[in-house]
């Protein structure tokens, strides 16, 4: 007599079962196959997360120095001075206007009268600021990328898959500022003092405006004005 059909369903039913209940560990994970595939860079199935670029070690450093004239003898850090713009600064107007307010702010710290400049004699503090870019913008990136391999033999198939999620925006371009100053005996045309200096910043870092990044050079180029020992900075804005 044949079996009954419902019998004939159960033990098929089982039998599936129990070839789910085996591949169970190896579908557990994204690489799948039957043994002695060995393990490959798929084997364990795992979603990369990739981070954003690591941070260059030049952002945020200051760098600068002053030199004075030999024989500036005590000119120094008094009197009237008037500030102006020399050629070659490639910033705008509206951005130029920040860094000769920083440099007026020094001034006046260290003693000169930048109200009441005098057309004829006294002295002249001109300033230029130089921008350059050091690593441009990068491109944009893919979110989601990854790589999908297969093979057979006689042991049975496999199929493996790695996925990297990259949700991080692109990092604006890092650009240079350098801030240059003379101070200048107006009746002689003699340099007394020269300084420099320098930072590298995110474009566009909300951190870094123009007016910070002015105040910050500005304070390192006037850092122990007016001595005769150079001020050298290799310092990090907290």
């Amino acid at each position: 007599m044949p079996a009954p059909r419902f019998a004939r369903h159960s033990v098929s039913a089982v039998l599936l079962l129990a070839a789910f209940a085996g591949a169970a560990p190896a579908l557990a994970q994204y690489g799948w196959g039957g043994p002695g595939w060995g393990r490959s860079r798929f084997d364990d199935g795992r979603m990369l997360r990739s981070s954003a670029s690591a941070r260059d070690d030049r952002e945020g450093k200051v760098d600068a120095a002053h030199f004075i004239a030999d024989d500036a003898g005590d000119q120094l850090g008094h009197g009237p001075i008037a500030v102006t713009t020399m050629p070659g600064t490639t910033e705008p107007a509206r951005a130029s206007a920040d860094y000769e307010a920083a440099m007026i702010d020094q001034l006046v710290k260290a003693g000169y009268d930048t109200m009441k400049p005098d057309p004829q004699g006294g002295q002249v503090a001109q300033i230029r600021i130089v921008r350059d870019v050091l690593v441009p913008q990068e491109d944009k990136r893919k979110p989601v990328s990854g790589e999908v391999t297969m093979g057979a033999s006689n042991r049975g198939t496999m199929m493996g898959m790695a996925v990297a999620v990259d949700l991080s925006k692109p990092r604006k371009a890092l650009v240079s500022t350098r801030m240059e100053a003379q101070i200048i005996d107006r009746a002689s045309g003699k340099a007394l003092w020269e300084g420099r200096a320098e930072i590298a910043t995110r474009e566009g870092d909300d951190k870094w405006t123009d007016q910070a990044i002015a105040n910050r050079l500005a304070a390192a180029m006037f850092d122990r004005f007016p001595t005769r020992v150079a001020a050298n900075t290799d310092a990090r804005q907290p």
